[in-house]
């Protein structure tokens, strides 16, 4: 079963919006090339956060939501 936007495994809900939808897209193709599910997640959310990284000018940004506290 591929993922969705309403769908999608557990360890990518702390991920912007935008980070998570690019980590299931690459996901569903990893899966669909018959990567295993735990394999797909590990490398799609990787991929998903390089991306992200790229595409932003800000250098402090983050592909989490920032509404996370960091724990002392």
């Amino acid at each position: 079963m591929l993922w969705n936007e309403q769908n999608y495994p557990p360890s990518m809900k702390n991920l912007k919006k935008v980070v998570r939808k690019k980590a299931i897209e690459i996901a569903n193709a990893l899966k669909e090339k018959n990567y295993d599910d735990k394999r797909a997640i590990s490398i799609a959310t990787e991929q998903a956060e390089k991306w992200y990284q790229h595409r932003s000018d800000l250098k402090d940004d983050t592909p989490f939501k920032k509404n996370l506290r960091r724990h002392s």
